[in-house]
């Protein structure tokens, strides 16, 4: 499968020749004042952070989505329910989320490299980054789901509505505001994942961190990428926080 090789890198590539762009552009007219080695270390990092975070969140998310719509659907009282199938789902959810992140990490660095072509890096990163967090955010779409009003699924059962329509008109619109606070969750976890990452070059912030300031004892540039992270944190946070209370009904 290395021939999917090309399917992962050329977007990256893309993104980073053009960030990097930006970031020449930046330091030139901004941020002249700082260290130039520095800036070339820890601009390119944040780029990469950045990748990792908001792709692997959009296909967690696209994964996570389907499968927290199901996990609700086919409950008991769900509104199709299939009992053992959502047993059976529960159970693998269940298990891929119970193990640590690292431990996921090291077993599954002989499928990436399947898959990849490489075992360490940005881009091979982002197959363990999406299997450890899709089940995440599956249980966080489930409960956003399961905060919708009944009542409201009730009624649209009643004037006819059928599955498709209840899922996609009443249950998702609904759950807008938690499912976007979950998504902001979801991302500050990833963000988390990325840095635990560096333990195999995993790239970004926290890979150069390690690098530089544990093993070459830099500590301007370890501390640098701490508070980067720590910054995009807050970002996150606050976005999240805004846009689900902009989609909240419920607060006018």
């Amino acid at each position: 499968m290395k021939w999917m090789w090309p399917i992962w890198q050329d977007p990256f590539n893309v993104f980073m020749g053009a960030w990097k762009g930006i970031g020449g552009f930046l330091y030139s007219q901004i941020f002249g004042f700082i260290n130039a080695k520095s800036w070339n270390i820890l601009w390119p990092a944040l780029g990469e952070t950045l990748y990792m975070i908001l792709l692997t969140t959009l296909i967690s998310y696209l994964i996570g989505m389907a499968l927290g719509v199901l996990l609700v659907v086919t409950r008991r009282n769900g509104i199709r329910p299939l009992p053992t199938f959502n047993a059976i789902l529960g159970a693998i959810i269940n298990f891929l989320r119970s193990i640590p992140f690292v431990i996921l990490l090291a077993t599954l660095l002989d499928t990436t490299f399947c898959i990849t072509g490489k075992m360490t890096g940005t881009v091979p990163i982002l197959f363990p980054l999406i299997i450890s967090a899709f089940p995440y955010v599956a249980r966080m779409v489930e409960g956003s789901l399961l905060e919708v009003d009944g009542g409201v699924i009730e009624a649209a059962k009643a004037m006819g509505s059928t599955t498709w329509q209840i899922i996609w008109k009443v249950m998702l619109p609904e759950a807008k505001p938690s499912l976007i606070n979950g998504a902001a969750i979801s991302m500050t976890t990833i963000l988390g994942y990325t840095t635990m990452a560096s333990v195999v070059s995993g790239g970004g912030l926290g890979a150069q961190g390690v690098i530089y300031g544990l093993n070459q004892r830099k500590y301007d540039i370890m501390y640098a990428a701490a508070i980067m992270l720590v910054v995009l944190v807050q970002i996150i946070t606050v976005l999240g926080t805004a846009l689900s209370r902009k989609h909240d009904h419920r607060i006018r």
